[in-house]
């Protein structure tokens, strides 16, 4: 039988904060630049996607 890996709780976690800490300041940059923006908002979603994967 294959032992199947749980995943890491403190990784996921900081991994999170990271993410909500990227989208904020994606918004935040929202009505001063919109390319910041956009480029912020996409990476929080790579990011988000990773998160996952932790």
């Amino acid at each position: 039988m294959k032992k199947q890996e749980l995943p890491d709780a403190r990784k996921h976690q900081i991994t999170s904060f990271i993410k909500s800490g990227v989208r904020i300041l994606g918004y935040i940059s929202l009505p001063f630049n919109l390319a910041t923006s956009v480029i912020l908002l996409i990476l929080s979603e790579i990011i988000g996607i990773y998160e996952e994967l932790v």
